[in-house]
C-alpha cells in the first residue's frame, strides 16, 4: 500500500457523538488516484485466490466493494438492511451494544461453488462481518476472507470472525 494513502483519511473529533474519533474516508474517495490505489491495494491480498463473488456490506461496503470485485474478476453481492432487497432473502442477526441488528442477502445470490470475499469499509466490533460470513456459510459457499479499508483494532473485531480466515485491512487504528 502506498504510504501516502493514509493522508487521505481524516479524523473528525466528537462525531457522531462526543468521544468518538471518526475516520472520514471521503477525501480518499474524492481523489481519483487515491481511489484507484486503494482499490488495487484492497484487491492485492486476494489476487489469484479464485474469488468469484465479493459480498459488500451496506452501506459503505457498496462504495469500494464493486471496484474490488471488478479487479478480482468477480461478481458483487450486496448485504443489506432488512426489507431493502426485492427477491427472497436469507438473513443473519448480530449483537449491538444495546440490542441487535440484521443484514439480508438474496437467497439465490451465492452458490455452493462460489468463493467469497466479504468487504466493508470498517471493522469495529466485527458483528456485521460475522453475520455476512454466516450468510456465506448458509449458502454453502467458501469464505475466502475479509477485506476492510479501516480496522479499529482496539475494539477487537477480528475475534468474532471465523478463525483461520484471512483478514486484510489497509489502515489500522
Amino acid at each position: 500500500m502506498p504510504t501516502s494513502l493514509d493522508a487521505f483519511i481524516r479524523t473528525i473529533a466528537d462525531f457522531p457523538k462526543p468521544g468518538i474519533q471518526f475516520k472520514d474516508i471521503t477525501p480518499l474517495l474524492a481523489d481519483p488516484d487515491a481511489l484507484r490505489q486503494t482499490a488495487e491495494a484492497l484487491a492485492a491480498p486476494f489476487q489469484g485466490k479464485g474469488i468469484t463473488k465479493v459480498v459488500g456490506i451496506e452501506a459503505r461496503g457498496f462504495i469500494l466493494g464493486p471496484m474490488l470485485a471488478s479487479l478480482l474478476g468477480a461478481g458483487f453481492v450486496p448485504a443489506r438492511k432488512p426489507g431493502k432487497l426485492p427477491a427472497a432473502t436469507r438473513s443473519a442477526s448480530y449483537a449491538l451494544e444495546y440490542g441487535t441488528d440484521t443484514i439480508e442477502m438474496h437467497a439465490d445470490a451465492l452458490a455452493a461453488d462460489d468463493v467469497v470475499l466479504v468487504h466493508d469499509d470498517v471493522i469495529a466490533t466485527g458483528g456485521t462481518a460475522a453475520a455476512a460470513a454466516q450468510l456465506v456459510a448458509e449458502a454453502g459457499s467458501t469464505l475466502a476472507g475479509f477485506s476492510f479499508l479501516v480496522e479499529l483494532a482496539f475494539l477487537d473485531g477480528r475475534t468474532v470472525l471465523p478463525p483461520e480466515t484471512p483478514v486484510a485491512s489497509l489502515f489500522t487504528y
